[in-house]
């Protein structure tokens, strides 16, 4: 990995890592909503996660790691599940979204470190 995709991979990784981590949060409040609550809940919860896909999506076109690219996977059977109205188990696809987005920035960092940049 050349510096300026180390850099890039870095931003993009901790960026996704952090909104991913809100996003989890996000979900798991939602299985607490009140049914009167829930229909307005899921929509923000659905729009925020689509803006979180859409920027996994261009960082793995801006970096080329395939690991951006299961995150987005994982993220799109995330929001199938709380389409379907079980945010509950989309949980368990949101910690493999943050995992995979994760992978780069270590491996930015470690690209990084070895070039005495960080």
């Amino acid at each position: 990995m050349d510096i300026p995709t180390a850099v890039k991979s870095y931003q993009f990784g901790e960026r996704a890592k952090s909104e991913l981590i809100v996003v989890s949060q996000l979900c798991s409040a939602l299985t607490g909503f009140p049914d009167t609550q829930k229909s307005g809940g899921k929509k923000m919860l659905l729009l925020l996660m689509d803006q979180v896909r859409n920027e996994v999506a261009f960082a793995a076109k801006s970096t080329g790691e395939k690991d951006f690219e299961h995150a987005v996977n994982s993220l799109n059977e995330a929001i199938s599940l709380v389409e379907s109205d079980k945010p509950d188990q989309a949980s368990e696809k949101l910690a493999a979204a943050i995992s995979a987005s994760t992978t780069p920035a270590q491996k930015a960092w470690q690209v990084l470190s070895d070039h005495e940049l960080l």
